[in-house]
């Protein structure tokens, strides 16, 4: 097992890779919760919803383990699950049935991209910079999700956004667990993060801030509301609508994915001469992931920008992805548990996890204009659009041009340019 998973060359050990497991586990679980509550606006039966959602996470954190030896964390992407209700079924009146079918196919063709390296091909030739500022814009994004699940920032009508009241309760609690795991960590000690969930979980059950479970174990929902229905609609997806549908399925999962790979890999070291180790085998479990997810009944899954958080306990191998599987099986069965796991909870979590991973940024050449501006709207619209592949793609467009002007177009790979060139279109037409 040692052997397997490489724990020598990556210095780790099994009491880290659970550890980081746990963590993530738990930085994910809410997945489990607004999944199902998400999508049932869509007309879904929310009881399979949950069903669905833990087994795609179990199938795809483990095929990412076992596969690509990654410590990364799959489960439905929650940009994704909101416009699949919100933009597609109720927003443009398709039938969720014929909506899932779309993730389906969008699923298969991320496989054929997958398999004939392509997906790979185009992470390989990201310039190194815009790599570093993809990964130190996901650490700004997960520690602005982070802030505003603990309620520190809130939408305000006139600036947008602006601070909360630090005064509420779930908001002091939040804090708390912040102080008490930066202290932790600043003096060394190993699994702060997981700790800190452990610590502010306990103490919010003892103020009432956090529900005492009644139960511990429940039964599993059937999947039989959604489990097949794809196969029954392939034939009703051949219209301009689904067409597009898909292609945004395919966009925005591509880009949420490969943002997570590169930002993982970096803070774990694993990358390697510009290049992500294995990235065709983690491609295609998360790909092989979405097909399975759809057959079972929920849209696209993606790799979790919040994996972060077991790579920073110590996460190095798949071994961690392994555990993570193993969690989300566990938590078929102990579903009353899991309203024990809240946002405000994991908030401080995800807020030191972005701290950490946004030291990425030192990596950019700070000195050539024509890299600081396409890597400053990379990192700074990934918060600010709520979005990834966003980021990622208006970064992708300034680039070429700034490379152009700088004459140095010639340094530029015909695909980065051909990326650019798409990336227009799309927010032109969709």
């Amino acid at each position: 097992m040692r052997n397997f998973f490489q724990f020598t060359e990556r210095e780790t050990t099994y009491r880290k890779e659970t550890l980081a497991g746990i963590t993530t586990f738990l930085s994910m679980a809410y997945i489990l919760v607004v999944n199902p509550i998400i999508l049932s606006e869509a007309g879904i039966d929310k009881g399979a919803l949950f069903t669905a959602t833990a087994l795609s996470a179990i199938v795809g954190s483990l095929l990412i383990g076992l596969l690509a030896n990654f410590p990364v964390g799959i489960a439905p992407s929650m940009g994704l699950n909101s416009f699949f209700t919100f933009s597609v079924v109720i927003g443009m009146g398709i039938d969720w049935e014929i909506a899932l079918t779309g993730v389906f196919i969008a699923g298969i063709i991320f496989m054929i991209l997958s398999l004939l390296k392509i997906r790979e091909k185009i992470i390989n030739v990201i310039p190194q910079d815009l790599k570093h500022a993809i990964a130190g814009g996901i650490g700004f994004f997960i520690a602005f999700i982070g802030l505003k699940n603990a309620g520190i920032v809130v939408s305000n009508e006139a600036t947008f956004i602006s601070i909360g009241q630090l005064t509420t309760p779930t908001t002091a609690l939040s804090a708390f667990g912040f102080i008490i795991t930066l202290m932790m960590l600043i003096r060394g000690i190993r699994g702060g993060i997981f700790y800190g969930i452990v610590i502010s979980t306990i103490i919010g059950m003892i103020i009432g801030l956090v529900q005492v479970p009644t139960s511990i174990v429940g039964q599993v929902p059937s999947l039989e509301p959604t489990f097949g229905v794809v196969f029954q609609h392939l034939g009703d997806i051949f219209t301009p609508e689904i067409l597009a549908v898909i292609f945004t399925f395919l966009f925005v999962a591509f880009f949420d994915t490969a943002g997570a790979l590169i930002a993982v890999a970096s803070q774990a070291g694993l990358m390697k001469n510009n290049r992500i180790p294995n990235a065709g085998r983690a491609l295609l479990a998360d790909s092989t992931s979405g097909v399975i997810g759809a057959i079972f009944g929920t849209s696209t899954t993606a790799s979790f920008v919040e994996s972060s958080a077991g790579v920073a306990v110590g996460g190095r191998t798949g071994f961690t992805s392994v555990v993570i599987s193993i969690c989300f099986f566990i938590a078929l069965f102990f579903s009353p548990i899991l309203g024990v796991i809240t946002p405000e909870v994991t908030a401080p979590a995800l807020i030191i996890v972005g701290a950490l991973m946004a030291t990425e940024v030192k990596h950019i050449n700070w000195n050539r204009l024509e890299i600081v501006i396409p890597a400053f709207v990379t990192i700074i619209m990934m918060p600010l659009t709520f979005s990834v592949a966003t980021g990622i793609a208006l970064g992708f467009i300034l680039y070429p041009f700034a490379m152009i002007a700088k004459k140095d177009w010639k340094q530029v790979h015909p695909i980065m340019y051909s990326l650019g060139f798409l990336f227009i279109l799309y927010f032109i037409y969709l």
